[in-house]
């Protein structure tokens, strides 16, 4: 049986089941690769090519998914997707590359491509809310795509290895499980923790990890390979949080408009508001639709200008920090100096936030020392030791430097603090889909998995017990 670079040299062990070692293409080194099980949740045609486990890792803003042992995911795309339903004469809108029709009537359109084409009344939404599966069909919708667009390849012949929230509900994984043996006919499957994940990959068993997304910002203590889900605290301080005040201060100078409504530009003085042609005979888009151009367009603007102060935030201070130049699709430009910092501020101080003066929620240093403050006294040095950095919010300059002043601050001082944050942007964004990668390539975890027939003999409550 062939892969891509290594063969598999089976032969029956004592109980008459496949046994196999990898070995490379040369014939060598059989002894320095891992045993793999071949039982029936592999392939059960002989000769079919040998095709690996799939690790897929589903969050509020990006679906990330790939091979296992790669060091990235091979599909990256928004979370959110276009919806349209049919006609009132019963014809569906016209399908291009991505799009998927259900026998309800709704067409679906997935990926980056694909969202971006104004429609008329297409909605923009999200599958997921509170990061677990809201939208069944919508989530069967996304699979799909990724299946066809990313693999081109069967269901049937990867295991797949899932991430979750830390905060699952049962009956949210059982039906999970279930959906994926009885509809796609996966031979193996896995359900586990981002928490846990985001750990292995910065090889971590034990750690806090604080995770700042798009919807949250959350710290989850894992010990020993286990959330202790009791102490897990939450805040919607996030990437959303900040798309919003940036809204805000784009509506207090000028709107931030999709480049694809903006036809032409024309010169103006330095400092007059843009001048600019709009787009004749454009679609009648949805108000949904247009908000999500919008955030693509303030996203980057956080990426491009923000940053996070190394001290609380000081207006003296900020008004001396050099300014950048940000250019608007409609060709407002502006120089950004005390805004860069502000914004970003109400992450760690919510009181300096717009809108949120005398509200009660945590900033992110709070949120770290207030999980930590719930666990046992025995396990909250190993805790402190591995303060785990992760999520594509906390790529924001100055974001880790910040979070480090914080936590040394309200650490006792008898607790040795460490902070480990990846500095390359994939690691940080990618690193529970890295940390499955790297799991679901194990030799010690393939008895882990959930077979075809450990589901057919013990239902989907089987989950329950082999995915704590």
């Amino acid at each position: 049986l062939y892969d891509r670079q290594n063969y598999i040299a089976t032969k029956p062990d004592s109980n008459g089941k496949g046994h196999a070692h990898i070995v490379d293409a040369k014939g060598e080194g059989a002894n320095r690769f891992r045993p793999i099980s071949l039982e029936s949740r592999f392939s059960q045609r002989r000769g079919l090519d040998e095709v690996g486990a799939l690790v897929f890792d589903i969050g509020s803003y990006s679906v990330r998914a790939g091979y296992a042992g790669e060091d990235c995911p091979k599909a990256d795309f928004p979370t959110v997707f276009g919806m349209t339903l049919d006609r009132e004469d019963g014809s569906n809108p016209m399908e291009t590359e991505g799009g998927k029709a259900k026998q309800s009537g709704t067409t679906y359109y997935i990926d980056t491509n694909q969202l971006r084409v104004p429609r008329e009344n297409m909605e923009v939404m999200s599958p997921l809310k509170n990061g677990m599966i809201e939208d069944w069909d919508s989530f069967q919708a996304i699979l799909d795509h990724t299946y066809k667009m990313h693999f081109k390849s069967e269901p049937s012949l990867h295991p797949m290895l899932m991430s979750e929230a830390s905060w699952n509900t049962r009956a949210k994984r059982e039906k999970l499980t279930e959906l994926m043996f009885e509809h796609y006919n996966i031979p193996a499957f896995f359900l586990c923790k981002t928490a846990v994940l985001s750990s292995f990959a910065n090889g971590r068993s034990t750690g806090v990890v604080l995770d700042s997304g798009a919807t949250h910002t959350t710290a989850i203590p894992v010990h020993d390979g286990y959330v202790l889900q009791q102490c897990i605290v939450k805040s919607p301080l996030a990437g959303d949080f900040m798309t919003m005040q940036c809204r805000e201060l784009f509506q207090e100078m000028n709107n931030a408009l999709p480049s694809r409504v903006c036809l032409s530009q024309e010169a103006v003085r330095e400092g007059a508001p843009a001048v600019w042609k709009k787009k004749e005979k454009l679609p009648q888009v949805t108000r949904s639709w247009h908000n999500y151009m919008c955030n693509t367009v303030i996203q980057d603007f956080q990426a491009s200008v923000l940053q996070v102060s190394d001290s609380p935030y000081d207006e003296q201070v900020a008004a001396q920090m050099p300014t950048v130049h940000y250019e608007l699709p409609n060709g407002y430009n502006c120089d950004f100096g005390a805004e860069r910092l502000k914004i970003p501020e109400g992450l760690f101080d919510p009181s300096n936030a717009k809108g949120l003066s005398g509200n009660t929620m945590l900033g992110v240093g709070h949120v770290v020392t207030t999980s930590v403050g719930m666990c046992d006294i025995d396990i909250r040095p190993g805790l402190y030791g591995s303060v785990v950095v992760t999520g594509g919010n906390t790529l924001i300059q100055g974001f880790t430097d910040r979070l480090n002043r914080e936590l040394s601050q309200k650490t006792p001082p008898s607790m040795r603090l460490k902070l480990i944050a990846n500095n390359t942007t994939v690691e940080r964004r990618f690193s529970a889909w890295i940390g499955g990668s790297i799991l679901a390539s194990l030799g010690t975890f393939q008895q882990m998995w959930i077979s075809k027939q450990e589901y057919e003999e013990g239902g989907k409550q089987c989950v329950d017990r082999k995915c704590p």
